[in-house]
């Protein structure tokens, strides 16, 4: 079971390569949530390439 869920996107190479720091900084400003579960999804068409990071929390009692 889980609160909330918050997606992280990125279709450019250099939001790509950044999108975990934007994780990182999303879970330091929100101490009070707790991660539950996560999933990494990629998905591609011919010209660009779509990485995912679904974050999965509740909040801490």
């Amino acid at each position: 079971m889980y609160d909330g869920l918050e997606i992280f996107s990125a279709t450019l190479a250099s939001e790509r390569e950044k999108i975990g720091e934007r994780v990182t900084r999303f879970l330091i400003e929100h101490p009070d949530l707790m991660v539950v579960n996560t999933e990494i999804r990629q998905s591609s068409d011919s010209s660009h390439h779509c990485l995912t990071v679904l974050v999965f929390w509740r909040r801490r009692p």
